[in-house]
């Protein structure tokens, strides 16, 4: 019987552990996409307690500690951080199978060192082991700990980034760039909340947003501001992609009607994101930014414990829209014009993977080896089922070779385990098909591959 969690971690096969032993375990990180503080960043924050820097924010631990029965207060309530830290201990063993298990313990032994299992009766021993160690361990120190080269955060259109100017003027060596995320634009649903985003975003940009050319207009000295402070990439949470028939006439009419407080239509809805999202790829291929797109989540379901708690309450789950048609001409409507970016589209729904790596394939063009990527299993997917089937998809109906790999999406520090735990499964994945005959024993070849796509190809990729 194997040892949980020894060197060998997921590791099946000899050439698996050679791969990943060799070739991919040493690499550096570049996680292009995540939702870290870089307020905590540039003040190099030291956290208080392992709950402060563990659990709060974590709402994948949150549906599991809720699942397990324990009470909201001990969650996200005003109880103390200790009972909540031992109401999580007391949930860990709960977890076997469910991918919290093994990120809980891959997380305290790297860096904390602990390998003493999570549970009600080690909770007091970890608790104290890991807060006695915090002091090293601020955010500066976990980010050089785990080797990141390059780290770009998840930031609104109208945020400062002066947090970011001052992470670029330090001395720290780590870079840190905004990501473009402007779903709040789009977000034309709660039309009083639209409205108010509008003014927001008028008063970041400096102009008045009375009409849709003055919001574009808005957005794209936002998007200059972003490309002046480093930012290389855009983001975009979507239900589905938007293919909704626009002009420049009905967009206008749109955005009047919002600013009135008058809600849109469905097939308005739809035209005036489609139409807005177009303009911002436009900007993108200008500025030569990557584009991603995170497709299919149904979020705020528990209209109780967001209203309490806030989005983010850990009460999302996977939506099952129809897609393809809709992305096809998304990407159509782009390509004609050769305005077509690097893209990565994120799929959450299992059962379009193969929907996803198909229609990606439709777009390459021969400019950039794997311009279009099929992004790796995110949110509910990131796990090792989960990669296994985006990477095989990836594989079957593309180059995996060309993938450009692993990315934490997370709000913890302690999260860059995850590129470790993608890596092992990466590395066992190509070891069995050598030992199975299916791949040649080419290692020096193989170990290239990993090493691509563990850090190379990203970084040739978002050209940082």
């Amino acid at each position: 019987m194997k040892q949980f969690l020894d060197a060998d971690f997921l590791l099946r096969t000899e050439t698996a552990k050679q791969l990943f032993h060799d070739y991919a375990k040493e690499m550096p990180i570049i996680d292009y996409h995540n939702h870290l503080p870089p307020d905590e960043i540039a003040a190099n924050r030291q956290y208080e307690n392992l709950t402060a820097m563990w659990l709060k924010g974590d709402h994948y631990k949150w549906r599991a500690m809720r699942a397990n029965g324990v009470t909201e207060a001990d969650i996200t309530g005003d109880t103390d951080d200790y009972t909540k830290f031992k109401r999580w201990a007391e949930t860990v063993p709960y977890t076997m199978r469910n991918p919290l298990y093994h990120w809980t313990h891959m997380e305290l032994l790297n860096p904390f060192g602990v390998k003493q299992l999570l549970d009600k009766d080690s909770a007091e021993f970890v608790y104290g082991h890991c807060n006695e160690q915090l002091p090293k361990w601020t955010t500066q120190a976990l980010l050089q700990h785990f080797k990141v080269d390059t780290l770009c955060t998840t930031d609104d259109p109208c945020d400062s980034l002066e947090h970011h100017q001052a992470i670029s003027k330090s001395a720290f060596k780590v870079r840190v760039l905004p990501t473009f995320r402007p779903d709040r634009a789009i977000g034309v649903e709660d039309v009083a909340a639209f409205n108010a985003y509008a003014d927001k975003l008028g008063a970041a940009a400096g102009v008045n947003t009375d009409t849709y050319t003055q919001f574009i207009d808005a957005l794209r000295r936002r998007h200059d501001y972003f490309h002046a402070n480093g930012g290389r990439l855009s983001d975009h949470g979507i239900s589905t992609f938007y293919a909704g028939n626009f002009t420049a006439e009905s967009l206008t009419a749109s955005y009047a009607k919002l600013r009135k407080g008058q809600a849109l239509t469905a097939e308005e809805a739809d035209a005036f994101k489609a139409g807005t999202l177009h303009t911002i790829c436009e900007w993108n291929h200008e500025r030569g930014w990557v584009q991603q797109f995170h497709v299919g989540a149904i979020r705020n379901n528990n209209s109780r414990l967001v209203s309490k708690i806030g989005a983010d309450a850990g009460v999302d789950s996977i939506g099952d829209w129809q897609v393809a048609q809709a992305m096809s001409v998304f990407l159509d409507r782009l390509d004609k014009k050769d305005k077509l970016a690097k893209t990565v589209v994120y799929n959450l729904n299992p059962a379009y993977n193969e929907v996803f790596a198909t229609m990606v394939g439709n777009f390459q063009d021969g400019t950039v080896p794997g311009k279009m990527q099929f992004g790796s299993g995110w949110w509910f997917l990131d796990q090792k089922d989960g990669m296994e089937k985006q990477m095989n998809a990836l594989s079957n109906m593309g180059l995996l070779s060309r993938f450009v790999g692993m990315l934490t999406d997370s709000r913890s520090f302690l999260s860059y385990s995850r590129h470790e735990y993608f890596r092992r499964i990466l590395c066992n994945l190509i070891g069995n098909d050598v030992e199975n005959g299916e791949l040649p024993g080419d290692i020096k070849w193989l170990g290239k591959m990993v090493q691509d796509i563990s850090y190379n190809n990203a970084r040739s990729y978002f050209g940082f």
